[in-house]
């Protein structure tokens, strides 16, 4: 169990990761903000948590917006006091080869998967950064890491983006006493890696586990114990630095 109950808020946590996270954190006795521009899923995974005996509630959110960040930090801090926790989860990733990638789709993949995030930690920023305390964590990939992944070029380039701004904010809020970390999961079992469309497809995914050292995909509860990790006084002594968890794909792949 925490310490003490936190206000923990999770982008796109309706499905994968998101959801992962979501039910770890309440699992830990916290209060679980569930956001994601799928109402139906966010309000099934904040059911599913209270039906546990977990405290969660779903709010609406399209990390598109230029003002919905500002508008869900007051809510939540007016409604229920300090926001202690962000996950920073919601993502798209789009297969579109290079010649086919125009701005607009550029622009949408950064606005989800970068801009977002900035967006709302600069919402949240100035309440963690007086209390002296709070932790953000966000979800980069191995795609941003160490991978280029093929006719994905908009996608891993956001996800390294998501490495600088977890060191940069890190820095920053440091002497505040606000802790920024990165996630960058390796083929994890959702419903983005199983899209054939966009990625790899159920067929490949299960191929894909043959050369990850451990021998399997990897769970969104696998991420979601490292996420929650991050975000605990476990962890009080690290900022700035983004965990890869892959089950060793990418130091045996030689």
């Amino acid at each position: 169990m925490s310490a003490q109950k936190r206000n923990v808020l999770i982008t796109g946590a309706g499905i994968g990761i998101g959801q992962a996270a979501a039910r770890a954190f309440a699992a830990l006795g916290d209060h679980v903000i569930v956001t994601d521009i799928l109402e139906q899923e966010g309000e099934a995974t904040a059911a599913a948590i209270r039906a546990d005996g977990g405290s969660a509630e779903f709010l609406p959110y399209d990390v598109r917006s230029p003002t919905r960040a500002d508008e869900i930090v007051a809510d939540v801090e007016a409604r229920l006091g300090p926001l202690d926790v962000i996950v920073a989860n919601a993502g798209i990733a789009h297969r579109t080869p290079l010649y086919e990638l125009t701005d607009e789709k550029w622009d949408l993949t950064f606005d989800i998967d970068l801009k977002a995030m900035f967006r709302l930690v600069r919402a949240a920023a100035p309440a963690m950064r007086a209390r002296k305390s709070g932790s953000v964590v966000a979800l980069s990939s191995i795609m941003g890491i160490a991978y280029g992944w093929d006719e994905h070029v908009h996608y891993s380039a956001a996800k390294a983006g998501v490495i600088g701004l977890v060191r940069a904010l890190a820095v920053e809020m440091a002497r505040d006493g606000v802790r920024v970390n990165g996630v960058a999961p390796g083929y994890i079992r959702t419903a983005q890696l199983l899209s054939e469309e966009n990625s790899l497809g159920p067929v490949e995914a299960e191929k894909a586990a043959a050369f990850i050292p451990m021998g399997r995909l990897g769970d969104p509860s696998d991420i979601a114990d490292v996420i929650t990790f991050l975000a605990s006084q476990a962890a009080r002594y690290m900022t700035g630095q983004v965990v890869v968890v892959d089950g060793g794909l990418l130091v045996g792949r030689y």
